[in-house]
């Protein structure tokens, strides 16, 4: 019997359009796995490149996961074996079409009672976005059994100047011919069939169970500590100034102090504050730092 995959996604950039293609690559190979893929559209579509003042405008909305009006979705089947959905983070958040996606009573009714292997491309924090999915997903009575998280493998810092690079002017190129291209690189979107073809063998037998385990083998996950640390902390701030902002009068000042004030955290501040981590804090929870990097890395949900 043929089965049937939706690998569902938001893409600006078309990042995540060639991921989808890559990892679906093996399944489409197969005789017996038809696979849907659909682009999701916003109705008010959101610029790229971007410019500053309308990308930190985004920032409560993505914080919040307010919804916006998508453009209607027509499904070719009223179930699936597996849901792929691709997706990138705003804000430590879903995006804006993606977190609308996940609350769209159509889709959601596809969800119910459903396998979902999410697929995120992202400069390096995905944390927070994926656990805000995972609460989406459960609502909608789906079943999260794979994850696959890509990110840019450069230095935070330098992955930080190439992505606003890209970001606000739609180039991908080396910025100055110094720094590397910005985003995920050619080879791990490429390198993405490799998990396609483990989703494939155990679409076959669906047999869910060992899939993440399997995935995490194949390098799908790689969580460092510093970021980890950097986002749970980030990931609190970032609700506190999304409630402050949102329904403002003052919402276009207090972007551009949040702004400013996100720029300041990033480079001056997260330096020290893992600093005073390593040398006093880090040291004495080796135990519950694992814990927190095998649930993270993992598909349950606390």
């Amino acid at each position: 019997m043929s089965k049937k995959v939706l690998a569902v996604y938001f893409t600006q950039t078309g990042q995540m359009e060639s991921i989808i293609n890559h990892f679906t690559g093996p399944l489409e190979a197969s005789p017996d796995i038809t696979v849907e893929k659909m682009r999701i559209y916003p109705v008010q579509s959101f610029p790229f490149p971007w410019t500053s003042a309308v990308f930190f405008d985004a920032m409560p909305e993505s914080v919040n996961g307010t919804p916006v009006e998508l453009q209607p979705l027509t499904f070719a089947a009223s179930h699936y074996d597996l849901i792929i959905l691709g997706y990138q983070p705003w804000f430590l958040s879903p995006s804006i079409p993606i977190s609308s996606l996940l609350q769209h009573p159509s889709f959601k009714n596809i969800l119910s009672h459903t396998p979902v292997v999410t697929i995120s491309g992202c400069r390096n924090m995905w944390i927070n976005a994926q656990e805000k999915i995972k609460k989406r997903l459960k609502e909608a009575n789906a079943e999260l059994v794979g994850n696959i998280a890509l990110v840019d493998r450069h230095n935070n810092y330098a992955s930080l100047v190439t992505i606003l690079y890209w970001m606000l002017t739609g180039r991908k190129d080396r910025k100055w011919g110094i720094f590397p291209k910005p985003g995920v690189s050619d080879e791990d979107i490429a390198g993405s069939a490799l998990f396609g073809e483990t989703v494939r063998d155990h679409l076959h037998t669906k047999e869910w169970k060992n899939l993440q385990e399997n995935l995490l083998h194949q390098g799908a996950v790689n969580i460092k500590y510093n970021l980890m640390f950097i986002e749970r902390k980030a990931g609190r701030i970032f609700l506190i100034w999304s409630k402050i902002i949102n329904g403002s009068k003052k919402r276009s000042l207090l972007l551009v102090v949040f702004k400013y004030y996100l720029l300041i955290a990033l480079c001056i501040a997260a330096p020290l504050i893992l600093l005073v981590d390593a040398l006093f804090f880090k040291p004495f929870l080796s135990r519950r730092i694992k814990q927190q990097k095998e649930y993270y890395a993992g598909v349950t949900l606390k």
